[in-house]
């Protein structure tokens, strides 16, 4: 699978003589080949291009590194901290309204006469009359969850999208104004072609997702960086204010992700509401937020509860200009689903939905319809069940971390670690690129290098990311390895 995987991007292993799989994965010439890959993925070059370069200068996309890493965890046998999805399963309801859209193929009202009322034996009982019937029987079905739903997504799924939004924001929006994509991926996509030309400046805080300044060189748009920094004092990531204000100038669309991927700030509501004024101030600038990790909020020091904050909320006189992706992924423990949507303003409402068309045609339709066990789960599933869910992991995994030379700083939301290894033994003097592989070949955990996560500063060259979503399983094997092969610098 590596030699097909590395010739699928240009790279050819030197010939070795026949092994076993496990053996010829760990052989020098595999190894060499597959760190040449990552860090022929990890370079980067100039990020930024003017106008006059559109025409000559091919985009500077990349396939995953992020997902690179996932990849390769399987090939050493690692545990994979690496790319941030769980391994645990949706809720068994919505899991259950999945399979209830696909086996019936029909819409029969069974969730939107119920609702949330409706029991996990009704639906697994609806299941088992589905299963039980004569095969004859489907010839007659005239299947509809099955095929093309609207481009914009069902009517009934938008909607609950919108009381989603209206129960636990106080926040009316019409699904006229909603769009259901293909994942919040797919969300940020559209948005930035929708309101982006080729040229137009787009600010992101660094470190970011690496999807957003690929989704710029894609649309041959200038992305910008402003850098968070860490803040030891107060145990926070901080940015300049300075600096964000002459990078916005002259912006056409700023990608918020609060909670943050990969350092786990949550920005509080002065930093939004500088944000948001400093668009206003702009002729014509877009606020696209990136929302998946909006209930993973954490306590504060003081043990006050973080609260995510929606921007055309509590800052209504920018709702006009805030485009909001999100997506179930994260939440319901779907990642595979890619399901997603965006709350666009109602002046771009056509135009983003003529490019979604255009460029995806439509999300999946039984998933959307499953959407809405998801979107109606009680209120204590978002409130209480998502912000608790994955605290202890991430603390027992800092903990250890800490214990072995890892400078922490304990996220405010999401669920990773980015952390400075340059006070471990093992890792210190390496590139992020060759800690990530010692981890993998020598560990056996799989992280990120910190350098994928920037655009401009070089601070990442002392970072690397942990995904602290996996079982508890996982986590605890995790440490185990780490804790048995690394050491603290002694001062």
């Amino acid at each position: 699978m590596i030699t097909t995987f590395c010739h699928h991007f240009g790279y050819h292993l030197r010939p070795s003589a026949p092994a076993p799989p496990i053996l010829r994965l760990r052989t020098p010439a595999v190894i060499a080949d597959t760190h040449k890959l990552l860090s022929s993925m990890m370079s980067s070059g100039d990020n930024t291009m003017s106008p006059t370069d559109i025409d000559e200068d091919e985009p500077q996309v990349k396939e995953s590194v992020i997902r690179l890493m996932t990849r390769l965890a399987m090939q050493y046998n690692a545990v994979n901290l690496s790319q941030g999805f769980p391994n645990e399963p949706p809720p068994r309801k919505v899991k259950l309204a999945l399979a209830q859209a696909v086996l019936s193929g029909k819409d029969d009202g069974l969730l939107q006469k119920n609702h949330c009322d409706i029991t996990e034996q009704e639906l697994t009982d609806s299941l088992i009359n589905l299963l039980t019937k004569e095969s004859s029987e489907d010839d007659t079905v005239t299947d509809e969850l099955n095929q093309y739903s609207p481009p914009m997504g069902r009517a009934d799924a938008r909607k609950a999208v919108s009381e989603y939004y209206s129960r636990l924001y106080n926040y009316n929006v019409s699904e006229d104004h909603i769009t259901l994509t293909l994942g919040a991926t797919e969300a940020v996509a559209t948005a930035l072609r929708t309101v982006g030309r080729p040229g137009d400046k787009v600010v992101i805080f660094e470190p970011f997702h690496e999807l957003y300044s690929s989704q710029c060189e894609i649309f041959y748009l200038n992305p910008v960086y402003v850098t968070l920094k860490p803040n030891k004092e107060k145990n926070e990531w901080d940015y300049d204010t300075d600096e964000l204000k002459d990078a916005i100038k002259g912006a056409k669309a700023i990608i918020l992700n609060t909670p943050h991927n990969p350092t786990g700030k949550v920005f509080d509501q002065n930093e939004l509401k500088q944000v948001v004024d400093l668009c206003l101030e702009q002729e014509d600038c877009y606020i696209i937020t990136d929302e998946i990790y909006e209930h993973m909020t954490y306590p504060d020091d003081n043990g006050n509860q973080r609260k995510h904050l929606l921007i055309p909320e509590v800052f209504p006189e920018a709702a006009h200009r805030t485009l909001v992706c999100n997506s179930l992924g994260k939440s319901a423990s779907a990642t595979g689903w890619r399901l997603g949507w965006c709350l666009h303003p109602p002046a771009l409402s056509s135009l983003y939905r003529g490019v979604h068309d255009q460029l995806v045609a439509m999300a999946p339709h039984p998933m959307q319809y499953a959407s809405l066990a998801y979107l109606n789960l009680p209120t204590e599933y978002f409130r209480e069940t998502l912000s608790s869910r994955y605290i202890n992991r991430i603390r027992k995994l800092a903990d250890a971390l800490k214990s072995i030379g890892f400078g922490v700083i304990l996220p405010e939301g999401s669920y990773y670690l980015f952390v400075d290894f340059e006070s471990v033994k093992e890792l210190k003097g390496l590139s992020p690129t060759d800690a990530a592989m010692y981890l993998l070949q020598e560990v056996g955990v799989a992280s990120v290098p910190g350098d994928n996560f920037y655009g401009k500063s070089e601070e990442g060259k002392k970072y690397l990311r942990f995904a602290a979503c996996r079982s508890d399983t996982d986590i605890d094997n995790a440490i185990v390895r780490l804790k048995e092969k690394l050491h603290p610098v002694m001062m």
